[in-house]
């Protein structure tokens, strides 16, 4: 073994991860009833949350005693392999040339594998403040398992000091990151015959002006708004990414159905974008809607939302980190985590784990082994830290 290759612990926690299909579609309890019977082998203090069916669950997982504490945060599910050429089989760890190549790997079972890897030393450490492990559902599908995970904890009165999520930051310390948004916009028009067409209300020509007005913010914004330097997009953007509508080639379409992203920097107004494409729409196109059907008009749905991180250089959990890391600037990233849900709920966040985010959600995604290896090095100083006598 040299000093770059991972603790077997490690090796053999993100293998059993990986053999998970934890897509968002499917469920996640096999995971979670072997993460949980692994966790309470080593003493650790479980709650769950779930979502409304119960076929998918959050663990919040505990060691030491006391109030306060840092989480080690992870989500458990993964994007699907539909479509990719992948030379291995996804849900198989494959080792080669100094990487872990499997489905999750990078994004995020590999921080996870980490954590459980070292759970056995979690409780032999003589803790002064809890040590918490947070694994949460479908954020790939939009962060919806957090919101229940961090409602449970509140009832239950638990306030951690800080958070650390562990998405891919090549362990280097993130401190802030975009927020985002996307809705689902719906155009109901009214159908015709092609040669009448003035008597329909064409649903795909009026998605196409509202389309071209958020097309119109997304440059104003990239040339007059606000920037955040340290950002690979310093400023926030906004994008049309599906559309669909129509019936047939000859028919004046009655409906049409497109759906937006809005990434918004640190500090920016998470409405300011919404708002004025709801003014334009009220002012600009549904009135000429209205003139040929009554019942023509045009209706907004938000059906994500992820809160931006914002930079909090002075929080516990920050200073703490980077006294961990080593020697280097902190970061932002453009990318959405959890981070911001904790922030947001009161519990100090940052971002930090290992594996790059060029290799998520792509075939043969892989983590290096060297970067694991950081990431056990960082716990372990995290949980030397976590058990150092306090003073009087």
């Amino acid at each position: 073994m040299n000093d770059q290759t991972p603790h077997a612990n490690t090796l053999d926690c993100l293998r059993q991860l990986i053999a998970f299909d934890t897509t968002s579609r499917n469920s996640n309890l096999q995971l979670i009833d072997w993460a949980e019977a692994h966790l309470t082998r080593f003493g650790a203090r479980i709650r769950r949350s779930y979502n409304a069916e119960r076929t998918k669950a959050n663990l919040f997982a505990t060691f030491g005693e006391g109030p306060g504490g840092v989480v080690l945060s992870g989500h458990t599910d993964v994007v699907p392999v539909d479509g990719q050429n992948w030379t291995t089989d996804p849900f198989q760890a494959d080792i080669r040339d100094g990487r872990l190549y499997g489905r999750g790997a990078c994004d995020m079972k590999g921080f996870i594998g980490v954590v459980l890897g070292q759970a056995e030393h979690f409780s032999r450490a003589a803790l002064h403040s809890p040590l918490h492990v947070a694994l949460s559902y479908d954020e790939e599908a939009g962060c919806l398992g957090i919101a229940p995970l961090l409602h449970d904890l509140a009832e239950a009165g638990i306030r951690p000091d800080g958070c650390i999520v562990g998405e891919p930051t090549s362990m280097q310390l993130v401190t802030a990151h975009k927020g985002g948004q996307i809705y689902r916009c719906t155009v109901k028009g009214h159908a015709a015959h092609s040669s009448l067409t003035p008597s329909g209300v064409n649903a795909i020509e009026y998605a196409a002006r509202v389309i071209t007005f958020i097309q119109d913010l997304s440059w104003r914004e990239e040339a007059q708004g606000v920037r955040v330097d340290g950002l690979d997009v310093p400023f926030s953007t906004i994008s049309t990414n599906v559309i669909s509508g129509g019936s047939g080639r000859n028919i004046v379409p009655a409906q049409c159905e497109f759906f937006f992203d809005y990434r918004y920097v640190p500090g920016a107004s998470p409405d300011g974008f919404i708002n004025s494409i709801r003014a334009y729409v009220a002012e600009h196109v549904e009135p000429r809607m209205k003139r040929n059907h009554p019942h023509a008009g045009v209706a907004f749905e938000r059906i994500g939302a992820v809160p931006a991180l914002d930079p909090d250089e002075q929080s516990s959990i920050t200073r703490l980190a980077r006294s961990l890391l080593r020697p280097g600037p902190s970061a932002k990233v453009s990318y959405g985590t959890e981070a911001g849900f904790f922030q947001r709920a009161g519990v100090p966040s940052i971002v930090c784990g290992p594996g790059s985010i060029e290799q998520a959600h792509k075939p043969d995604e892989y983590v290096a082994l060297a970067q694991l290896h950081q990431c056990e090095l960082f716990i372990g100083k995290l949980l030397a830290r976590l058990a150092e006598v306090q003073p009087a």
